[in-house]
């Protein structure tokens, strides 16, 4: 009588569509976990490839001393960068499903080509293109958010350049200081002082770089009305991102770490800490920063003690990882429209 379902009707379909979503939701999770899993061993190297090749601390210990410093990150910044990453790129009401798996696909994929090709790329960078991509696919470009990826876009560009000129400027400063010093003096205190630098490197790669997957689980959440009508990040997002990144770094990234570390240019302790302090001042700005550091503190000493083809490579593919993650990421989404 009528065509309204009786209470339990609509208490069993409730529970039917939390079946289908909530799974769904989990798995698109676990993915968001594995990306930050792999943004920890990729990005390992940028915290460790120094203080590693400098020999101040064995590979294994390096790798720990990063991860803890990863991990408590969360202890010491705010969530500006999560917001940013979950609502200032692509319009949270564009977002769904299956444009978080295409932007989550695209930066995994780029992330394991640039592994694979010992190619220090930046994963922040690769899920942005991949979020860039999938939504793009899905509304075109009146989903993009562009104050926010035009200020991405031009911290790509400037912040390498910016990192190597604070790296020379700290070589020359601390050359100063030191310079009535007796070098195995010098060295000691600069080998202690790496362990600080790096320490300081990876609270801010910790800080930063985890914010992203952050942001891409609470639009997900979001998306899927678990939020309410308020974005936020919840905390037990927060300890579960910094703890993949952590245990993601533990695994460390030795293949770019060996580029890092000793094809760019060689490092003393010095100059080790000079590139880890640029960094860890610029990291804000861009992960990939550190490379130009490492440039910087080699073209202190001279310009040809950089092997300038290999950082040529590296530009590129700073310069290409947006559009490749991009590319990716669209296609993966159209992927998932075939099957829905």
């Amino acid at each position: 009588r009528g065509t309204k379902a009786p209470p339990l009707d609509w208490i069993g379909l409730l529970l039917m569509d939390t079946a289908i979503a909530f799974p769904l939701l989990a798995a698109l999770i676990g993915v968001a976990l594995l990306f930050d899993f792999l943004n920890g061993l990729h990005d390992a190297a940028n915290s460790i490839a120094t203080v590693v090749s400098t020999r101040v601390l064995r590979p294994q210990v390096a790798v720990a001393w990063a991860a803890f410093f990863n991990f408590i990150a969360f202890l010491f910044f705010g969530l500006a960068v999560a917001e940013t990453v979950g609502k200032g790129i692509i319009d949270p009401e564009v977002t769904d499903a299956a444009v978080i798996f295409g932007a989550l696909m695209g930066a995994i994929s780029w992330n394991v080509i640039t592994w694979l090709g010992g190619i220090p790329s930046s994963s922040s960078h690769a899920l942005i293109g991949g979020l860039l991509g999938a939504g793009l696919a899905k509304a075109g470009v009146s989903a993009v958010v562009w104050d926010g990826v035009i200020k991405t876009s031009v911290a790509i560009f400037l912040s390498p350049t910016i990192g190597m000129f604070v790296a020379l400027v700290l070589v020359l400063i601390t050359s100063w200081l030191f310079a009535r010093s007796n070098a195995q003096s010098a060295d000691r205190t600069f080998r202690r002082l790496q362990l600080v630098s790096a320490a300081l490197y990876s609270l801010g790669h910790g800080g930063n770089d985890a914010q992203k997957t952050m942001g891409i689980i609470a639009v997900l959440l979001f998306s899927q009305g678990m939020l309410g009508d308020t974005f936020y990040v919840p905390f037990w997002v927060v300890i579960t991102c910094q703890a993949m990144m952590g245990l993601g770094t533990l695994f460390g990234g030795w293949r770019i770490v060996h580029t890092m570390g000793s094809r760019i240019t060689r490092l003393t302790p010095h100059q080790g800490f000079c590139a880890e302090t640029g960094g860890a001042i610029m990291l804000f700005s861009a992960t990939h920063t550190i490379t130009g550091c490492i440039l910087g503190v080699g073209a202190a000493r001279r310009a040809t003690a950089v092997r300038w083809g290999v950082a040529g490579n590296i530009v590129v593919a700073w310069i290409i990882t947006l559009p490749a993650a991009g590319l990716i990421g669209a296609s993966f989404y159209y992927l998932t429209t075939l099957f829905s």
